[in-house]
């Protein structure tokens, strides 16, 4: 992950303040994996001793690009070219006898598996590997394209309207959507591909979703920040809302872990243990998942008891999961309890405890209490 640039103006910004996600020139030798990526069995219970391939992104395109650099072009977007091409040379490094091939990604890495996913089973079909199963898991990327709290022009990456910076990238990427997909839009349309609800119902391989439903990147382009400033009532109507649409759009993803949390990103955190939805840990429900899929190949059974896979906070606000991760006041970097956040949120007990029908005590008894 690591957000995009769609013109040579923000591209050249990006070059000159985060060069790591632009080129390889200064990656470090070695990297420690972390969360899905670690070794160790305590951090990453299901995985731990799978043969795993860490792909940096350096180009800028939400994995989606196929432009070489040119007189017209300063840069090159090679996204989609770089999966292909990293595939091509797992072959020879053992992944030809692979019987699972998982493709996961964070943040526009999540987005970028919901992109290449397809592409990457179609690939390995057509070199002759029919027996490896792709299968997808993306965190942190099922963007809704809504409307803005408060609308702005197009400037930059981070005030830019999710469906305008996208709709600009494609062109300035050469951007590549999945054959499916694009038969659903008109031509010019293909940018609808980069959104998780729009783009999920074309796919052929299993994908797990994992979304936070208060994502902070998704609050960041809708315009809400919440910095110190207590939060206004539209504000907070507008954050509900989101967690609902969010809701909404997962509900027939058949495999879905959406805790209803203010964080962004998870799967490579070594907290992604701690998370629970219902009772259920995210790793303990990517093995169902994996379970499941293996079961279904076998005999086409019903899901396994007691072994969920579709999992969705049903509480209304951010937080209002006990196992969420810490948050701190950006200022002070202090660690808050939920009833502190809510309260630098300006969220107001008595008037929620009025609309709800309950006692302010009880109110606020049940939100420490994570009900």
């Amino acid at each position: 992950g690591g957000w995009y640039c769609f013109n040579r103006e923000n591209c050249d910004t990006r070059y000159d303040t985060m060069r790591r996600l632009m080129s390889s020139r200064e990656w470090p030798a070695t990297r420690v994996g972390t969360g899905i990526l670690s070794s160790q069995p305590e951090e990453n219970p299901h995985w731990w001793n799978a043969n795993m391939v860490f792909i940096p992104y350096c180009s800028s395109d939400v994995w989606s690009g196929a432009s070489s650099k040119s007189e017209k072009n300063e840069y090159a977007f090679m996204g989609a070219l770089i999966i292909q091409e990293v595939i091509k040379e797992l072959l020879g490094k053992g992944l030809s006898t692979a019987k699972v091939l998982l493709l996961a990604g964070s943040s526009a890495g999540g987005t970028g598996v919901l992109l290449n996913v397809d592409r990457v089973a179609e690939q390995l079909e057509e070199m002759g590997y029919q027996g490896i199963q792709v299968r997808g898991l993306a965190d942190s990327g099922w963007f809704l394209d809504n409307k803005q709290y408060r609308r702005t022009d197009c400037i930059d990456t981070i005030t830019c309207a999710p469906t305008e910076a996208i709709r600009r990238g494609i062109r300035y990427w050469n951007g590549i959507v999945p054959e499916r997909c694009k038969l659903q839009f008109k031509e010019g349309e293909e940018w609808n591909c980069f959104f998780g609800y729009k783009i999920y119902p074309t796919l052929r391989c299993p994908v797990f979703v994992v979304q936070w439903l208060f994502d902070e990147a998704q609050l960041t382009v809708d315009n809400v920040h919440l910095t110190g400033q207590p939060v206004q009532e539209g504000q907070w109507l507008y954050i509900q809302n989101l967690g609902r649409e969010l809701r909404n759009t997962l509900k027939d993803v058949t495999a879905s872990f959406a805790p209803a949390c203010l964080s962004h990103e998870i799967i490579t955190r070594n907290h992604w243990t701690d998370i629970q939805v219902k009772g259920t840990s995210l790793p303990r429900a990517l093995h169902c998942w994996d379970r499941s899929l293996h079961e279904s190949n076998k005999n086409g059974k019903a899901p396994l008891k007691g072994c969920p896979i579709h999992l969705i906070d049903s509480c209304p606000w951010p937080h209002c999961n006990p196992s969420c991760p810490t948050i701190r006041d950006q200022f002070t970097g202090q660690e808050m309890n939920v009833i502190q956040f809510l309260m630098h949120m300006g969220f107001d007990v008595q008037k929620m405890a009025q609309q709800q029908g309950l006692e302010p005590s009880k109110l606020l008894g049940m939100l420490s209490s994570g009900n």
